[in-house]
């Protein structure tokens, strides 16, 4: 309409003239008329601002907003946005936010910006003087009332975070359709997109007493969010309450909260909630401190769901308790500290690493045979890569095998070798001890190797990371005890991890008196362990650590106080910043080298545009080449929660001319796309994997290997190339020893925990693994420590769905996986080449009947093989097929077309990628407290009066022998007929004649 009536006005000038007129009416009419048509004639308009402001400041006049309204529409087309909104404010009510222009959307926009900056530097620097137009808070309220009355939740949540109303924010959600689902988008935007950690715990904080208000709370999400808030006592009175209802589904879904805990890695909080936890009441004259509760006494029934409870029996303080209530509560209480204590799962898990093995130990003879003896450093690598290949599978048959090629290893590789056990006897905590006794300092007797007896200490640590608590006494009784630095050194790392951001004061002072000592070798562990000690706790003692790093000459030391500062400042975000600054302007490369981690890890996966601003600008601006490879490397860190973006900011730096940026970005991308299989970051490593200088091709091929970790041939023909890579890699004789020894790590990772673990820094809740983050950190110094490579093993998760039911046992049942076998199965195992040299015929292993077919003649062995053919199980005949030529391969085309689907038991590997098309079965006798495609997932029995199959009864056995010892154990035994079972069949028949 009102472009109809600009059609027959040709001029604003009577209009104009109008406002010059002392009659209100007039001016009101030319003020209206006006405002319709300022779309057509703001130039002309423009012209007569002063008159329309004179009317806006006079303040008689009853129609001064619409003059406001005009001029700020004025100022707008003339683009002085700041004059528009200022008019628009005075415009009042005028002011239509739910008008679709582009003049209102644009100072909306503005308005909601100015606001927001002004609320946020108020609350930043608590500057009271700060003062924020009522008008301004008043057209950015209409805005958020409007989208709350539209149903535009969304809206109304990401603006009132950015303008820190809590208020509205609470509202928004209050009055959303679904509130659970609302909650869970204020999570992600917060972690997404909220800078500031104190901001953020305040809108967390906010949410929790939503859901806590809500008549079905979600208490799965609450635990998870105290956790972020560091709120151990509100999750112990949670998990009480739930341990003590009467409805048994409460019990399953207290111990469900507790694993979902369990696996963000955080072990100091955890421990306090266990403490926390209130013991079951007693009746004082039948409490019993040292015997075992008869279990008859404690057979009760929950009337309620009339489920017979058996296991009260095993409650850890020994009750007969005259209220059944109480027992039951003991039994629940005792189930669910062993899970806290992370024992129940480090149990299953090792159960699971190990029925579940599927290492190929054909690639590491392949290895051992093509590494020359006088070649260490490649000996030693290929000590790592056998530990990580079977990290958590506690099956040792190639060090067994291999004992005296192994014996060679001397000083520091025989300290690694020792260590390598606690890798793959991790989790082994009930015999951890014993395990490695055979190397452990044997006291005053003297005598073993203080390189192995080292190496065992350290291996005690990794057994135990983050779980200590049994073998923290030892650690510390082992480091006051030596004066050996070979030894301390061990100490001091073992105990690190043991005792992994407990911040317990008794084992800092321990390890500052051998950091005090000034020893070189001892001193590096030291730093270290202090900062695994002390992770996240940016306490005072970061101070000390970095005074005594400007005092000492040592540049071990001040290496490892450097790393061992970062780790203090874990997480602290901002917190950190004064702390960053102050080492990454010091003189020393090295301290400048720790600030870099000390950006990565207190702002790790933020994705912070400042951190990475900062690291951007060092890392093409240091003088130190190492300054600049850490600052690319941290990267890594800050984006791992976005993998997507590291390529893209990565790329360029990729091609840099100097190696160590190179090499910084190679690891940058692993470390943040680890397990991810991401296409562009397979792209961007391709051509580094065969770059001119030898230390980016190893950090190229390590970082490929943390990429492409279980992800299958199928889904990514590159993920076979890359093996292929790296096997001509490992066996060509001019290949450099650093890009070799690349080449063997990355085949111990791409196979790494017996094909069942994948590299994983953030939980299924979006939580970083603090384990996981600070293992990856520690290992990345291996550029001047080797035996740091094992820290990686931290950061292993298993990829399997446990699920266990309410006496967390792991029962028989099936479940589905929507997509194609192939995509996701194991790595087919390597064979012998048909031409192998005479070197590598004894790996072939040959039964006293195939020998017999040998020497038979052709015929009958065609006749043999197509007989064996029908009987054989799949896998090997699949394996024949090269082997028989035209016979076989006909009958390989008439199989049927592979499955669209594929039926899993209980416990199951289930990859990353193959998460999404898990589904249960609709009549299955078991169903999940809390639908999740892997993990740990709790069951409900709906048939609990059948008898239950159970899977996985039998634990690794605790007998596992020693490389040193040489003994086979029956249970090791089998893993190593698993392994013989697996080699391919023999080649073809042929006559041979010596």
């Amino acid at each position: 309409m009102a472009a109809a009536a600009a059609t027959l006005v040709s001029s604003a000038g009577a209009l104009l003239a109008m406002l010059n007129e002392s009659h209100p009416a007039l001016k009101l009419h030319a003020l209206s008329n006006l405002n319709a048509f300022v779309d057509y004639f703001w130039p002309e308009i423009s012209t007569s601002v002063p008159i329309i402001e004179s009317l806006y400041e006079d303040e008689e006049f009853e129609h001064r907003q619409l003059a406001a309204l005009l001029v700020s529409k004025v100022f707008y087309y003339l683009g002085e946005l700041n004059d528009s909104l200022s008019y628009a404010l005075g415009a009042g009510p005028l002011f239509d936010v739910s008008e679709d222009s582009d003049y209102v959307h644009t100072l909306l926009a503005k308005a909601i910006d100015e606001y927001a900056n002004l609320k946020t530097k108020a609350a930043e620097t608590n500057d009271e003087s700060i003062l924020i137009d009522r008008r301004m808070e008043a057209i950015v309220e209409r805005m958020l009332d409007k989208c709350t009355a539209d149903g535009k939740y969304q809206q109304t949540i990401g603006m009132a975070i950015e303008c820190r109303r809590l208020d509205k924010l609470e509202e928004a959600v209050i009055s959303s359709d679904n509130v659970h689902s609302t909650i869970n988008y204020c999570i992600d935007v917060c972690h997404s997109f909220v800078n500031r950690r104190e901001y953020r715990c305040e809108i967390l904080r906010l949410l929790v007493k939503i859901y806590q208000q809500l008549p079905s709370p979600d208490y799965l999400s609450i635990c998870q969010r105290l956790m972020f808030l560091d709120d151990p006592k509100g999750v112990a009175s949670v998990l009480e309450e739930l341990l003590r209802s009467e409805n048994v589904d409460d019990a399953l879904l207290a111990f469900q909260i507790a694993f979902d805990l369990v696996e963000n890695e955080h072990q100091a909080f955890l421990l306090r909630v266990r403490d926390l936890l209130q013991t079951p009441k007693s009746d004082p004259t039948q409490l019993s401190e040292s015997t075992q509760t008869d279990p008859a006494q404690t057979e009760i029934a929950v009337s309620s769901e009339d489920v017979q409870i058996t296991e009260a029996n095993q409650a850890d303080e020994s009750i007969t308790s005259t209220d059944p209530r109480e027992a039951v509560y003991a039994a629940r209480l005792t189930k669910l500290r062993g899970i806290l204590d992370g024992e129940t799962s480090i149990q299953l898990t090792l159960q699971f690493l190990h029925s579940h093995n599927k290492s190929d130990l054909l690639i590491l003879k392949t290895i051992k045979q093509s590494v020359e003896m006088r070649n260490s450093v490649c000996h030693s690598a290929t000590i790592y890569a056998n530990a990580i290949m079977h990290a958590g599978t506690t099956v040792d048959t190639f060090l067994r095998e291999n004992l005296d090629w192994l014996s060679r290893a001397t000083n520091w590789a025989k300290f690694s070798a020792t260590a390598g056990l606690g890798v793959i006897h991790r989790g082994h905590l009930q015999q951890g001890r014993s395990l490695m006794a055979p190397y452990l300092p044997q006291g005053g007797s003297g005598g073993g190797s203080p390189y192995s007896e080292g190496g065992a200490l350290y291996a005690l640590g990794l057994i135990h990371a983050n779980h200590g608590e049994g073998i923290k006494p030892f650690l510390q009784e082992s480091l006051r005890s030596s004066n050996v630095e070979v030894i301390q050194h061990g100490a001091c790392l073992g105990l690190g991890l043991a005792a992994l951001g407990t911040a317990d004061e008794d084992v800092f002072d321990e390890i500052k008196n051998v950091l005090y000592t000034d020893s070189a070798v001892a001193g590096e562990a030291a730093g270290i362990s202090m900062g695994l000690l002390m992770v996240g706790t940016a306490s005072e003692k970061a101070a000390e650590m970095l005074a005594y790093a400007h005092e000492t000459q040592h540049e071990k030391i001040i290496r490892g106080l450097a790393l061992g500062i970062a780790l203090t400042v874990y997480g602290r975000e901002e917190e950190a910043d004064t702390l960053i600054e102050q080492m990454t302007r010091d003189q020393d490369p090295i301290l400048r080298y720790g600030g870099m981690y000390a950006l990565a890890l207190a702002y790790r996966g933020t994705s912070n545009n400042k951190a990475i601003r900062q690291l951007l600008h060092f890392a093409v601006s240091d003088v130190s080449d190492d300054v600049r490879r850490t600052a690319v490397l941290a990267l890594g860190f800050v984006l791992y929660s976005d993998p997507e973006q590291c390529p893209r900011i990565v790329s360029l730096l990729s091609e840099s001319y100097n190696p160590h940026v190179r090499y910084g970005a190679a690891l940058a991308v692993g470390i943040s796309c680890a397990g991810t299989g991401l296409s562009e970051a397979i792209s961007l490593l391709e051509p580094l994997t065969m770059d001119v200088v030898d230390f980016v091709r190893q950090g190229a091929l390590i970082a490929m290997a943390m990429v492409m970790v279980q992800i299958s041939e199928a889904s990514d023909s590159r993920v076979g190339a890359f093996r292929r890579q790296l096997e001509k890699i490992i066996q060509d004789k001019h290949e450099d020893t650093i890009s070799k020894m690349g080449a063997i790590l990355a085949s111990g990772i791409l196979d790494a925990g017996g094909r069942n673990v994948t590299i994983k820094l953030l939980s299924k809740t979006k939580h970083d693994k603090i384990t996981a983050v600070v293992g990856l950190a520690v290992f990345s110094q291996f550029w001047y420590w080797y035996p740091l490579i094992y820290f990686i093993s931290l950061a292993f998760s298993p990829t399997a769905l446990i699920g266990l039911n309410y006496d967390l046992k792991i029962p028989k049942f099936d479940f589905l996986s929507h997509a194609k076998p192939s995509l996701f199965e194991y790595p087919k195992p390597t064979t012998v080449p048909t031409t192998a040299s005479t070197v590598k015929l004894p790996t072939a292993i040959l039964s006293t009947s195939v020998r017999a077919k040998t020497r038979a003649s052709k015929k009958e062995a065609e006749k043999q093989a197509e007989k064996a053919e029908t009987s054989t199980e799949k896998g090997k005949s699949s394996d024949k097929d090269g082997d028989s030529m035209q016979v076989d391969s006909n009958t390989e085309k008439k199989t049927e077309p592979e499955p669209s689907f594929e039926i899993l038991t209980n416990p199951a590997r289930v990859v990353r990628p193959q998460e999404k098309f898990i589904k249960f079965l609709q009549d299955s006798r078991y169903v999940p407290v809390k639908t999740a495609p892997s993990g740990f997932v709790l069951f409900k029995d709906l048939r609990p009066s059948e008898p239950e199959e159970l899977s996985l009864t039998e634990s690794p056995s605790s007998a596992t022998s020693n490389a040193a010892g040489g003994s086979v154990p029956g249970q090791q035994g089998s893993a190593t007929a698993m392994a013989v079972d697996e080699e391919p069949a023999p080649p073809q028949p042929f006559e041979y004649s010596s």
